[in-house]
This record gives C-alpha cells, sequence and structure tokens, in this order.
C-alpha cells in the first residue's frame, strides 16, 4: 500500500476531499520525522512505538579482501516495535 492508497481509501471512508487527506497525512508524517530527528519517541498506543537507536563505530572487513579492515562510522538508524494488538492481529491470536 502506498501512501496514494491510503489517501483514496481514508477519503471514501470519511467522505473528505483528496487533497485535504493528502495535507493532512503529509504533515502528520512531516512532524513524526522532525519529532524522531528531535531524538523523542513515537508511540501510538496499539499500534507501535518509532524510536531512534544510534549504532556505536566499528570495524569491518571487506568479504571480498579479508584482510582489509573498514572503519564503519557511527550511525542512526530508525527502530519499530509493533504494539501488541498489531502483533496479535498479524500473528493470528
Amino acid at each position: 500500500m502506498t501512501k496514494r492508497d491510503l489517501v483514496i481509501r481514508i477519503a471514501q471512508e470519511t467522505s473528505l476531499p483528496q487533497l485535504d487527506v493528502a495535507k493532512v497525512l503529509q504533515k502528520t508524517l512531516d512532524h513524526i520525522i522532525e519529532a524522531l530527528q528531535q531524538g523523542d519517541t513515537i508511540e501510538f498506543r496499539n499500534f507501535g512505538v518509532f524510536c531512534v537507536k544510534e549504532h556505536k563505530p566499528r570495524i569491518g572487513r571487506n568479504p571480498k579482501r579479508p584482510e582489509q579492515i573498514v572503519q564503519i562510522p557511527r550511525r542512526k538508524v530508525v527502530k519499530f516495535k509493533p504494539g501488541r494488538i498489531m502483533r496479535k492481529t498479524i500473528m493470528g491470536r
């Protein structure tokens, strides 16, 4: 499902114009990104939690040339942990 599919579906169910639904959805996503960028955690009850984790710098190796050591810099990644209801719904329990 794409963002466009979601906009169409919400517009049909709510009888709102697609343009308005698209604006609200985009603003919501923008605010989620902004909060994650600031290091906040985003929690949607019964859906899940988005948070930013930082991977420490480490040393890696080139698989084609194992003698070559590569320095992997620290980086931030977004993690998602599904909520209890989402897990139950998807797993069918």
